[in-house]
């Protein structure tokens, strides 16, 4: 499937005095009985003001996206101890919190490469991952299976958490997949700042399954779109690499990359790619 030019942004941060696009079917999930079914998803609690949003993929391990792992305005990588999951947070209370300790962008995003002609890959690479201080081993909350490629025309759903509605995951059920462009995945669903690294579910006969990771938002024709970033063919080997990251961290030593790169003049990317047919 071939696309007109997108201007994606960044959705790293809340900024709650703005306000926020189109609903999609945005639907909050603020009684137990409704979010139970999505207690692995959380709020990513990033410093003072800050936030992502995760998925509890192992007992100890959250997905989310590479972006989010970096400060915005330095371009390092955040410490692990400025992070927090918040596993369901529901108006006001979590299932489980924890802190993190270790955190694993994947190795080909660099932050700052959002306004050059290397976009269409970085995007493709804004995977990461936490490994968490302490296991989450609670009945409630079921780590969400991972499933393979989304394909055009694949019915989705998104549980995110995003700016003026930060206190309780929503969940967008009337998604598809418009296509897929090498690592990018497509969506008709509008994403809005918070969103950032929230899981794309695909339902299958076993049950719901995360196939893609929110990246960006989006305009395609005038209209509202999400950028997401599959799984398949890289997850399993970032989780191999945390795992050795993991058993040979040196104590004290907890951020597993970082170092300054050069940032973009702002938080605008511009994908150029084909006109739709």
């Amino acid at each position: 499937m071939r696309f007109v030019a997108l201007c994606l942004c960044v959705l790293i941060s809340a900024v709650p005095t703005a306000t926020h696009a189109g609903d999609g079917n945005l639907r909050t999930l603020d009684t137990g009985v409704v979010a139970g079914r999505w207690a692995a998803v959380g709020r990513i609690n990033i410093g003072a003001d800050g936030f992502c949003t995760g998925t509890l993929i192992a007992p100890d391990v959250v997905l989310t996206a590479a972006h989010c792992l970096y400060d915005k305005a330095t371009g390092l990588l955040h410490r692990p101890e400025e992070i927090t999951f918040l596993a369901g947070w529901r108006n006001g209370r979590a299932e489980a919190y924890r802190d993190v300790a270790l955190l694993l962008p994947h190795p080909d995003y660099h932050p700052g490469l959002e306004e050059t002609d290397a976009q269409m890959g970085q995007t493709g690479s804004d995977l990461g991952l936490m490994k968490l201080s302490q296991p989450i081993l609670l009945p409630s909350i079921t780590p969400a299976p991972t499933g393979s490629f989304p394909l055009g025309g694949d019915r989705v759903e998104i549980v995110s958490y995003a700016k003026d509605r930060s206190e309780a995951a929503s969940l967008q059920d009337v998604c598809s997949v418009l296509g897929t462009q090498g690592r990018i995945a497509v969506l008709d669903c509008p994403v809005d700042f918070g969103a950032s690294g929230a899981p794309v579910f695909r339902d299958t006969a076993y049950g719901a399954e995360v196939v893609s990771v929110i990246s960006a938002k989006a305009e395609m024709d005038g209209k509202p779109i999400a950028v997401a970033v599959p799984l398949e063919g890289v997850l399993p080997g970032l989780m191999t690499q945390l795992d050795r990251a993991g058993r040979t961290t040196t104590p004290g030593v907890r951020t597993l990359s970082g170092g300054r790169v050069g940032m973009g003049a702002g938080g605008a990317k511009f994908l150029k790619v084909d006109d739709a047919p």
